[in-house]
């Protein structure tokens, strides 16, 4: 096996399968639960590895035939690519996020340089606002989430322009028709990583707790009580970031922060107790 393997197709996969399934999972563990459930035809249990087995032709096959330690290999690749693709994305997106926040035509005061984090997080009144804020606008189409998810998926020069199809986009590479749920959860937790005083990415920081934080939104967004406004909020991503999307849904209401969602959930379900107790 060669010594460079960035540009193995495995690598390549699993930069996607990070991007747009599941950013921390252990592959390795992923594989060996996934073969298991296989063997017992329990496959629709481990959906996770079910996306990863359809994401990569070949890959099931591959896998039953391979001995212990060329699935080491394997899994060590897909790894490696999702590992790397979050990585590229962090330092790509540090810089980035202060033009995004920038209102156009004026500059920050003080000053935040593009190069370094420690101006970041709550040591300035700008970055400190938005990693407080409970929801954001989200009829604003030039919204900070959807610059940070036109960086990584479409191009970096996108985030300025008319939303259009490129062909050496992440999106366009990987085939991508819509976002996903997980793609959703990626962005907002890159989004809020940039926008903190922390140098380096770790999922075990237990101040960003980003590997917490994008699972509480991955929790959310497959509540199926939550599946109405879920499913608005999946269309409105998808008219924002894919010019060619047509599936025709009423847009979400504003504001729809996390907390606002709970609460008309468990508003709801009390009026429905208090209705049936009372019949």
């Amino acid at each position: 096996m060669s010594t460079n393997t960035n540009h193995d197709p495995l690598v390549h996969h699993g930069q996607h399968f990070g991007r747009a399934v599941h950013a921390f999972c252990n592959v390795q563990t992923l594989i060996s639960n996934g073969l298991v459930h296989m063997a017992h035809e329990e496959e629709e249990e481990m959906m996770t590895a079910a996306y990863l087995f359809q994401m990569v032709p070949g890959l099931k096959c591959q896998l039953i035939d391979s001995s212990e330690e060329e699935v080491m290999a394997i899994t060590d690749l897909i790894q490696k690519g999702t590992n790397g693709a979050r990585a590229d994305d962090t330092k790509g997106m540090k810089g980035a996020i202060i033009n995004w926040i920038t209102p156009k035509g004026q500059s920050l005061n003080p000053y935040i340089p593009h190069n370094v984090k420690s101006g970041h997080g709550f040591n300035h009144d700008h970055t400190g606002a938005l990693l407080c804020l409970a929801g954001l606008d989200w009829d604003n189409s030039d919204g900070l989430l959807v610059s940070a998810f036109k960086h990584i998926f479409t191009s970096p020069s996108s985030v300025d322009q008319e939303p259009k199809a490129t062909r050496s986009g992440n999106a366009h590479i990987h085939g991508m028709r819509s976002v996903t749920k997980a793609l959703v959860a990626y962005v907002a937790t890159q989004a809020r990583f940039a926008l903190t005083s922390t140098q380096v990415f770790l999922c075990t920081n237990l101040i960003t707790d980003s590997e917490r934080f994008y699972n509480s939104i991955l929790e959310l967004l497959e509540d199926h009580d939550e599946k109405d406004e879920v499913d608005h909020l999946m269309t409105w991503w998808n008219r924002q970031v894919f010019p060619l999307y047509t599936e025709v849904e009423h847009l979400p209401s504003k504001n729809s922060a996390i907390a606002r969602i709970h609460k008309k959930r468990v508003e709801v379900n009390e009026r429905n107790a208090i209705a049936g107790s009372s019949e």
